[in-house]
């Protein structure tokens, strides 16, 4: 099986590389912009690849004629969509175009990675049916991006997430529990939105659900977050209390104290059900991943 993710010097696309490339039955093919951020090289092909020029992606896939493409590729800093919107929109809508018609001829399984941003937040827990209506540009372009895979006759799954966090190697930047412990660790007091609500998803998890997803050959839409909503408040003052720093630098602020350029859904979490009951989807808790998180900070210091 030949299998190629884009986006593969990302947090998602690290944890899927190290799952996969390691089984012999998998022909396993990772793409980025730029050089492979990924120290180990064994197991995999890396190309580079501006998922943005149509031309690349094409001569990319011809090339590879992958069964299973992992999309993770994305432009996620939901304040810069706002700003560079015809660059969100080349890469979080045109790039998706190029995909599938690049692999057609092919009949890839696409599996792309979507978010709770679609959502208004006003309901809180979200199923897959649930009716979307996006607050920022990024959600936006996510929604697009479903809308045009849903209207292909290609062999697609999307996978919507809430807030990814977990370790990558020689990280271009931080998701909020690594931002947290590193900031209190160094004594700094950090001022953190207490009236935004969210179910916070370890990469490990998505990664998993993932590939469930191509293994089982299970398409249309899935659901992936952990259980519960908490605030963003809670989940810094969870990260604190597990390495016993010093909750007193925890700054709570509004919302409307961070003068955002896009707006955000205010309470955001997912009925995990349909992933549960067809990707055998078991999400770890805070804690618990934040054990695994220490660990595999272990290995990246030696």
């Amino acid at each position: 099986m030949k299998i190629l993710i884009t986006g593969s010097n990302g947090l998602l696309g690290q944890k899927l590389l190290h799952k996969l490339r390691l089984d012999k039955n998998i022909d396993l093919h990772a793409t980025s912009i730029g050089d492979n951020r990924v120290t180990v090289k064994e197991g995999y092909a890396y190309h580079s690849l501006d998922i943005t020029n149509k031309q690349e992606v094409y001569d990319l896939i011809d090339k590879i004629k992958p069964n299973v493409i992992l999309n993770t590729a994305a432009m996620t800093n939901v304040d810069e969509c706002e700003i560079k919107r015809d660059e969100c929109e080349n890469l979080n809508i045109n790039s998706v175009k190029y995909l599938v018609s690049a692999s057609k001829d092919f009949n890839s399984h696409i599996i792309h990675i979507s978010t709770d941003f679609i959502y208004d937040g006003k309901k809180g827990f979200y199923s897959e049916e649930d009716t979307a209506n996006p607050l920022s540009f990024y959600g936006l372009s996510k929604l697009k991006s479903e809308d045009f895979l849903k209207s292909t006759n290609c062999k697609w799954t999307i996978i919507r997430t809430i807030v990814v966090y977990g370790v990558t190697e020689k990280p271009k930047k931080n998701n909020i529990i690594l931002w947290a412990k590193k900031s209190l660790e160094e004594g700094k007091e950090i001022s953190v939105v207490k009236d935004q609500f969210r179910a916070p998803t370890f990469a490990e998890d998505l990664a998993d659900a993932c590939i469930a997803a191509f293994k089982k050959k299970k398409y249309g839409i899935f659901n992936v977050s952990s259980e519960d909503i908490i605030s963003i408040y809670d989940i810094v003052l969870r990260v604190a209390k597990f390495y016993n720093l010093n909750t007193g630098l925890i700054k709570k602020i509004s919302t409307k104290d961070l003068n955002q350029r896009a707006i955000r859904p205010y309470k955001t979490g997912f009925v995990l059900n349909k992933a549960k009951e067809l990707l055998n989807y078991s999400p770890h808790s805070i804690e618990e991943s934040l054990i695994k998180i220490t660990q595999q900070l272990k290995k990246i210091e030696l």
